[in-house]
């Protein structure tokens, strides 16, 4: 193989670069802006920062928060410490170390847009703002505004959730989550380098509803939009039955991060699997032959999140709108965190990234009894569990 083409210089798309470019291929990095801001909290998890330590391990500005405060409608607040703590970039941050890594390695970037891709003679064409390119493998790292229809993941609007906010002057040490009735999201309020992120994402309603949503918190909140810059986005957040059909390789071509719809359809996170999708993307292909390296790759995500991820979008509902013991499952949550340690170790788990969603339920359950002990005692409850002398 002579040349590989990286169609996208986000997170994925970088990672994927480097990984290949160190590998000795001659990999080049396609992409209109190379590195750029995103509306999003920029949060990576235990998870990702333990697996790949480099993501903290640098010189690039970041923050450790130890501190977040859920809250919903008819619960109130409550604040967790997590003693595995969130790291924060800056996304222009974060992007432009990842790039400059890929450059180190030996990845060459250009910062062009791709305007169309054709595959003739086993080999691909790709038509650039600055020109023609060809190459013999595409790694598609487009996101999930992906303008090329042949490859990378088949969005449907079912399969999409809106994320918009504002990055809004000022700073604070912990982070905000606000559950919101009737909404499949929820809205945050991230500390950043030198700013605050604070925005929304959902699903099923229209993005201007969202942002009066968020508009409304603010308010509430004291916090102005006046001197906030507004963003908007796209995430993928895929049905469970887009999960089975969900287009992540071809002939010539895998597809890594967003453009893969790889986002976790709960929360809506997504750098950890676009990190963890570039490295198995680049180890399919440096391993395998062109006819069954898509194939290896299927079965890698399968095996290392992709399964949970689909069995997490069949609880998304379910947690947003569901009910247990005449309340919303938000609400519960919020106090079981406040009233049981055995719940808010699960919740300890969740930010970490380490509580899959497959051994959730389970978890769960096997725990409910002494949660709900715990809960009764927290109460007062202590003299109705005391043996009589």
């Amino acid at each position: 193989m002579k040349r590989v083409a990286v169609l996208g210089g986000g997170p994925s798309g970088a990672f994927a670069a480097e990984s290949l470019a160190s590998a000795g291929l001659e990999t080049v990095v396609l992409d209109e802006k190379l590195a750029w801001e995103k509306p999003c909290g920029g949060a990576l998890t235990y998870k990702a920062y333990q697996q790949y330590p480099f993501l903290i391990e640098n010189d690039t500005p970041k923050k450790l928060v130890t501190e977040t405060y859920l809250a919903a409608p008819r619960a109130g607040e409550v604040r967790l410490r997590l003693e595995r703590p969130l790291l924060i970039y800056s996304r222009l941050d974060l992007n432009r170390m990842l790039l400059e890594r890929a450059a180190r390695a030996g990845a060459r970037l250009e910062k062009t847009r791709v305007t169309g891709i054709e595959r003739t003679g086993g080999r691909w064409r790709l038509a650039t703002k600055s020109g023609a390119l060809e190459c013999d493998f595409c790694i598609v790292a487009t996101g999930a505004r992906n303008p090329l229809r042949q490859v990378g993941t088949q969005l449907s609007s079912a399969d999409t959730m809106a994320a918009l906010g504002y990055f809004v002057p000022g700073g604070q040490d912990r982070i905000d989550i606000q559950f919101l009735p009737k909404l499949e999201g929820y809205i945050w309020v991230f500390p950043r380098c030198g700013h605050l992120s604070v925005g929304i994402c959902g699903k099923g309603e229209p993005a201007q509803s969202l942002r009066l949503r968020l508009e409304r918190y603010m308010a509430e909140k004291g916090i102005s939009v006046m001197d906030g810059a507004f963003y908007s986005h796209v995430l993928p957040s895929l049905e469970t039955p887009a999960w089975k059909k969900n287009r992540v390789a071809g002939e010539g071509w895998l597809a890594v991060g967003d453009a893969a719809g790889l986002v976790d359809p709960i929360t809506g996170e997504g750098l950890y699997y676009a990190v963890r999708s570039a490295d198995l993307a680049a180890k399919a292909l440096l391993s395998e032959t062109a006819e069954t390296v898509g194939q290896t790759y299927r079965r890698m995500l399968r095996r290392d999140f992709a399964a949970d991820l689909e069995f997490g979008s069949r609880l998304a509902r379910r947690i947003f709108h569901g009910a247990f013991l005449f309340g919303s499952v938000p609400a519960r949550m919020v106090q079981f965190t406040r009233r049981s340690p055995r719940f808010a170790a699960v919740m300890q788990d969740l930010f970490a990234g380490t509580q899959p969603y497959l051994g959730l339920k389970r978890r769960l359950l096997d725990n409910l009894n002494g949660s709900l002990l715990e809960i009764a005692l927290s109460f007062g409850g202590v003299r109705s569990f005391t043996p009589s002398p």
